[in-house]
Order: structure tokens, then C-alpha cells, then sequence
């Protein structure tokens, strides 16, 4: 819904900010950074495994476009609120300014499970892409340690896991130093994932010998999740949509990046809403086409290969040459996904310690002057990813229980605000992008769907569930990060956490802004004890 708004400035101006990072984004740019970290690329491959085993081919192609429905609903009324409110904190912005006298509380846990969701989507995307580089690699180096031996052996984990490190730590090299490289990237990235679906699709459609049916796509059912009580059946293909509701996070990065994005009370919501459209539309040709060229004799080692078991479904279907060609398409894919999911990160540590509700605020808000960005919010987002991996080192399942953890702690960050905004009613102030008279169904539905995807995702996934092999650790992040910002909640932080900060007066804000302005354009600092005239 285009219509004429207040100037950007003016607008983050009456929220109570300094326009402090540089706004050059685009609607398109802003709809990119989501439709990349969404990633159909990335997510529904790095965990197509998943699905194998928790319902196979039927829960892969009929729970897809089940869950993007429900998602876009989601992201409808999400888009609604970030349309009133056009800032980096987002989700927990939105809740201070919705939870009326307890506006604060409201705020300080949406922000913590936000941060927790964040960090754990980053650390899925760039394991993902760290499954893929070393499969890729162990076609080629025979002593590479293979990942299809990855459940049991320790040196395989111990390859995946370096590799992650280093991805990591590129990315967040580039999003220090190389912020406009990582903004053309994004745009790169939106027809890096449009052609490359369609090449994914039609190389698997013309170069095999043989395709499974529709009944076979559609409507076969596999269980190896040792599960067999009565319901089972049941039980493990909502299990299974793990596969596709992982896939669908993180477009909450519309809302995070909207200082930077010009008309951002359009583009923001726009951004959030077209890259849910256009990831469930390309995400399911995509699977339809994977699932088509599964060889059944080669089910169990696809299967095996955990987060690499596209690649395994490739080389059997395609041979050596052409399957390498996919991969490196993927690969490419992941990378972007993985550098745009540590902006937004970032960015949400930026907004959330500039408000003063992180340990150390000041050190995380800090903004580097030259390049107008977070930078030691972007190392946060990087060192937090890696350390949740770690687990991945002596539990074979812990990739699984990464992606529970995304999809529930962004979830819920997600469903707070909405809730808040249904309970608002009338004196919720619509902004130029809104529902109308949708606003109240959308909202109610997309509430019912967080609240049941979020106990569903810290069920067992694997029997008996009670073993460290087969234990979900998503329940003990999310009890984890509940306890500490209950406890500081209760202990300390409300006594002095008021919500989001005012930054000064209007001219206050403009001498901030004046001064940024003139370091960005200053020379390298002269070095200590060099003369200056």
C-alpha cells in the first residue's frame, strides 16, 4: 500500500532515534536481505535430511506449502506492526510500544528470545553451508573424513566444525570491512536463488534416467525415527515440518534493517510479506524436483548424510560432474544467506544493547564512525553462532535441535508482538501498510500457530529422546535464556529497564548525526605522537 509518508528521519526522529547508521538500502534491497536469509537454498536442503526421516517425501511436498501458508499469515501481521514502527530493534520495539504499563517487560523478553532465535538461525545457515563445503570437498580429497560417516565418527564432526569456524569468521570479516560488497551481494543473491532453483529443477528433470512418480512425491510416508506407539504416524510428520517451518525464518530482517532502508514504512512491510510469497512458490518447485530424482536404494545413505543428503541424492541421480555444478549453486546460495543473517543479527544486538538491555550495552552498541557500522555487534552474532554449534562436536542430532531452537525463539519473538497488537485494538495506529478489516483474523490465526509450532519443536524427535544421541537440547536453550531474562528480569533489570530509549531531543539527535557525518568523511586518524599542524 503506497502512500505518502513522513521523511525517513523525521520518522526515527519521532521514535526517539539518531539516524546513526547510513539509510542507502532500497525497497528491493530490503526485500533481498530477507528473501536471502530465508533461503530456500539453504534451509529446506541443509535439512531435507530431516524430513527423510520424520514423515519423507510426503511431509516434505504437502507439509511446504501447508507451513508457507501459515507463515504468510504470520508474516502479514507481523508486517502490520513494523509499518507503525520502522526501526532496528523490531520485534521488541514493537512490543515496548504495545504492552502499555507493562510495555518494558513485554519488550525485555521479546527482545531475549529475538536474540536467541537470531543467533541460532545464523549458526543453522552457515552449519548448513559447512555440510555442503565438506561433502563437496570429500568428493574430491579421498582422505577428506566423509560426512556420511559423521554420526560416529568424531575427526568428520571435527572437519564440519572448522569449516563452520572459518565461514563464520568471513562473514564476519565482510560485514565489518565490507558492508556495500555485502548490500550488492544481497541484491545478487535474489536472482542467485531465482535462477539457480530453476537450474536446480530442470537439470534434475532432463539429465536422470529415471524420476519417482507423484504418488511416490507426494504421498509416500517414511518413519525412521524409531517412533511406533499408536499415533506414530501422526506424531512424526508433524515432527517433519520442522523442514519447512525452519526454512521460513528470518524475514524479520525486513524489520531489523529498516533505518537503513529508504520509505521504510512501505518497504519494510513489503520486504517481509514478498519474500515469504516468493520463497513458498520457488522452495516447493525445488523440493518437488529434489524428491523426484531420489534413487530408493540410495534412501538410507542419503539419509545418513545428514545435512549433505541433497548432495548424496544428486551424485546418484546426476553423476560426479553435474552434481558438483548443483552444489557449487547451493554452496553460493548458503554463503549469501549465511553473510545476510549476521547483518540483521547485528543489528538487532546493535538496536537491543542501544537501548541498554544487554551486559556491556555501550561496547556492543558501539558504532564504528568510518563505516557507520555495529561492528562489535557483528562479532557478537559470529562468536554466539559458533559456540552453538559446538554441541554438533558429541551429538550428531545437534543440528536438529539448532533449527528448533531458530524456530522458537524467533517464533515467539514474532507472536509477541502480534498479540500485543490484537490486545491493543483501537489504539493501535495503523501505518501506511496495513490489513484493514483482515487484521484481527490474521492476527488470531497467526498467534494459534506460534503457540502450537513452538511446544511441537521441543517434543523428542528421535526415540527413545531421553539418550545424548537422540536428545533434543532445543527445550534447555530455550529454559536457559528464559531463566536468565526471568531472573535478571526479576532480579535487577526492571528497576531500570524502561523499554526502548529516547536519544535526546530533536536537536540533540541532529548534533549526533552532524557529528557522525563529519568522522565518516574525516581522514585515517593521525598516529599517536605524529606532528599535526
Amino acid at each position: 500500500m503506497a502512500v505518502q509518508t513522513h521523511s525517513d528521519v523525521e520518522t526515527l526522529h519521532r521514535m526517539g532515534y539518531a539516524q546513526e547508521l547510513r539509510r542507502r538500502m532500497s525497497g528491493f534491497s530490503n526485500f533481498a536481505i530477507s528473501f536471502t536469509i530465508i533461503s530456500i537454498l539453504s534451509g529446506c536442503l541443509t535439512l531435507y535430511y530431516f524430513g527423510m526421516s520424520n514423515g519423507g517425501p510426503m511431509v516434505i511436498n504437502l507439509g511446504w506449502p501447508a507451513v508457507g501458508i501459515m507463515v504468510l499469515i504470520v508474516g502479514l501481521a507481523m508486517a502490520e506492526v513494523c509499518s507503525s514502527y520502522p526501526t532496528a530493534g523490531g520485534l521488541y520495539y514493537w512490543a515496548a510500544k504495545l504492552g502499555g504499563k507493562n510495555g518494558p517487560a513485554w519488550s525485555w523478553f521479546t527482545g531475549w528470545f529475538n536474540l536467541l532465535g537470531q543467533v541460532a538461525i545464523t549458526a543453522g545457515i552457515d552449519f548448513g553451508l559447512a555440510f555442503f563445503v565438506n561433502f563437496l570437498v570429500s568428493q574430491y580429497v579421498s582422505s577428506w573424513p566423509s560426512p556420511l560417516n559423521a554420526a560416529t565418527d568424531f575427526h568428520a564432526r571435527l572437519a564440519i566444525v572448522i569449516i563452520y569456524a572459518v565461514v563464520l569468521f568471513i562473514h564476519g570479516l565482510m560485514n565489518t570491512f565490507g558492508i556495500s560488497l555485502v548490500a550488492l551481494l544481497n541484491n545478487v543473491s535474489v536472482w542467485w536463488h531465482v535462477v539457480g532453483v530453476a537450474t536446480i529443477f530442470v537439470v534434475l528433470l532432463i539429465i536422470p534416467k529415471a524420476h519417482q512418480s507423484p504418488s511416490y512425491i507426494f504421498g509416500h510416508f517414511q518413519n525412521d525415527t524409531g517412533f511406533s506407539f499408536g499415533l506414530a504416524g501422526a506424531y512424526v510428520f508433524l515432527t517433519g515440518l520442522l523442514n519447512a517451518q525452519y526454512t521460513f525464518t528470518g524475514y524479520d530482517a525486513s524489520a531489523h534493517l529498516t533505518e537503513e532502508t529508504h520509505n521504510a514504512a512501505v518497504s519494510g512491510p513489503r520486504g517481509i510479506v514478498w519474500s515469504i510469497i516468493i520463497s513458498l512458490i520457488a522452495g516447493w518447485v525445488l523440493l518437488i524436483g529434489v524428491t523426484s530424482a531420489i534413487d530408493p536404494s540410495q534412501y538410507a545413505a542419503a539419509e545418513g548424510a545428514a545435512g549433505a543428503a541433497p548432495g548424496v541424492i544428486f551424485i546418484h541421480a546426476l553423476g560426479q560432474n553435474w552434481a558438483t555444478f548443483l552444489l557449487l549453486i547451493v554452496i553460493g546460495a548458503q554463503f549469501f544467506c549465511g553473510m545476510s543473517s549476521v547483518t540483521a543479527n547485528s543489528r538487532m544486538i546493535y538496536a537491543f544493547s542501544r537501548d541498554g538491555a544487554m551486559p556491556a550495552s555501550k561496547f556492543w552498541h558501539n558504532i564504528n564512525a568510518r563505516t557507520r557500522t555495529p561492528t562489535n555487534s557483528i562479532w557478537f552474532a559470529a562468536v554466539g553462532a559458533l559456540i552453538l554449534g559446538l554441541p554438533y562436536l558429541w551429538n550428531p542430532t545437534a543440528y536438529a535441535a539448532v533449527t528448533s531452537i531458530a524456530v522458537i525463539g524467533l517464533y515467539i519473538a514474532y507472536g509477541l508482538p502480534i498479540l500485543l497488537r490484537l490486545l491493543a485494538g483501537e489504539r493501535f495506529q495503523r501505518g501506511p501498510w496495513h490489513l484493514k478489516q483482515w487484521s484481527y483474523v490474521v492476527g488470531w490465526i497467526a498467534v494459534v500457530w506460534i503457540a502450537f509450532i513452538s511446544i511441537l519443536f521441543i517434543l523428542p524427535q528421535f526415540s527413545p529422546g531421553n539418550t545424548w544421541a537422540t536428545f533434543n537440547f532445543a527445550p534447555v536453550a530455550v529454559v536457559a535464556v528464559l531463566a536468565y531474562a526471568g531472573g535478571y528480569w526479576f532480579l535487577s533489570a526492571r528497576n531500570w529497564f524502561k523499554g526502548p530509549r529516547v536519544q535526546g531531543s530533536p536537536e540533540e539527535l541532529m548534533r549526533i548525526e552532524a557529528d557522525l557525518e563529519v568522522v565518516g568523511h574525516a581522514g585515517p586518524p593521525a598516529p599517536a605522537g605524529a606532528p599535526t599542524n
